[in-house]
């Protein structure tokens, strides 16, 4: 399993400074959040390869994964200037896979492993801010997707005649909110989009959050919610048709 902990150092650290500096520069910042927890999905679909006399079809044994998920959210006070969420994931989907992926020829019923790392950098704008006890964001989400597809230590992204290492995507962008009046609690759902000819891929995601309003300055919250993701990719005779579902829930921190 590729779980790039280092990575989730550097950006936990990231996190804890950004956050650091807005407690001390209310003129940059007006609110930062950040969040962490664990992803809880089901994978399933399938991933194909199909180039002259070569076909290949590997099917999702749609086993349940735990992954760690991290996010960050920066708001300023500048209008003309976007506001900044960054999230970071890892997914996998374990499968079963006979035929040809480029140069390599599987034995029947191999076992394989596809891991997607994905980066979010989502500029975005308020177009409502709390009001009337509603939040509505709408941005781009730049989705950066670090690939690694194996069977028994062989690194099949090297056999095929593409570079599918890396993708990025841009999606658009659309976040709402509403906090229900005198309490803690808050319901907000988000949806990044995008399709065209080769591809469609979106990452949707409903949650309910608790924020205990214990200290003035830093609160305290934790959600819960329900994630969708859709990947829907072809390069060079390879089909990624995936989908991923589940639960997540995790602990988060206002400013």
């Amino acid at each position: 399993m590729i779980t790039n902990y280092s990575f989730i150092k550097k950006l936990l650290i990231t996190f804890i400074c950004a956050l650091m500096f807005s407690a001390t520069a209310n003129a940059d910042f007006a609110r930062a959040e950040m969040g962490v927890g664990t992803l809880v999905q089901t994978p399933s679909g399938t991933i194909s390869y199909t180039h002259s006399d070569a076909t290949g079809l590997d099917t999702s044994d749609e086993n349940q994964k735990a992954q760690l998920y991290a996010w960050l959210l920066l708001k300023h006070p500048i209008p003309m200037l976007p506001n900044l969420r960054v999230e970071y994931v890892d997914i996998l989907n374990e499968g079963t896979a006979s035929g040809t992926f480029g140069s390599f020829t599987y034995p029947e019923s191999s076992a394989t492993r596809f891991y997607m790392s994905q980066i979010d950098l989502i500029p975005y704008y308020n177009i409502l801010d709390n009001t009337g006890w509603i939040t509505l964001d709408l941005g781009v989400d730049i989705k950066i997707l670090n690939i690694s597809y194996e069977t028994a230590g062989i690194d099949l992204v090297k056999k095929l005649p593409t570079d599918i290492s890396s993708i990025v995507i841009p999606l658009a962008y659309i976040r709402s909110r509403i906090q229900i009046p005198t309490t803690g609690i808050g319901v907000e759902a988000d949806l990044k989009y995008n399709t065209y000819s080769t591809a469609t891929v979106y990452d949707a995601r409903v949650k309910v959050d608790y924020t205990f309003d214990i200290i003035p300055i830093v609160q305290l919250a934790v959600e819960l919610g329900y994630r969708v993701q859709k990947f829907e990719l072809e390069e060079g005779g390879l089909v990624i048709n995936t989908d991923y579902r589940g639960m997540f829930m995790g602990m988060m921190l206002r400013f």
